[in-house]
C-alpha cells in the first residue's frame, strides 16, 4: 500500500505531521503556479508568525532563514 500524494506532490502523512519551525503553527500548502504543479509551491504558516516556506522539487524547505514573510 503506497502513500497518497496530496497538494504539491507531498505525502498526506507528512502534511499531517509537519509544523512551522518558528511558531509550531499548522502549514497550509499553496500552489504558486496552478497551471504547472511541478513548478513547486509553498507552505504557509497558519500560526502567529505567518511565514511562508518554499517547496522545491517536492521537498519542503522548513528553514526559517529560507522563509519569507507573508506580506512580501
Amino acid at each position: 500500500m503506497g502513500a497518497h500524494q496530496g497538494p504539491l506532490g507531498l505525502d498526506d502523512t507528512l502534511l499531517a505531521i509537519i509544523v512551522c519551525p518558528q511558531c509550531h503553527g499548522d502549514l497550509l500548502p499553496v500552489e504558486t503556479n496552478p497551471q504547472d504543479p511541478a513548478e513547486g509551491g509553498e507552505l504557509a504558516c497558519q500560526g502567529d508568525c505567518g511565514l511562508i516556506y518554499p517547496v522545491r522539487d517536492g521537498i519542503p524547505v522548513l528553514l526559517v532563514d529560507e522563509a519569507r514573510a507573508s506580506g512580501s
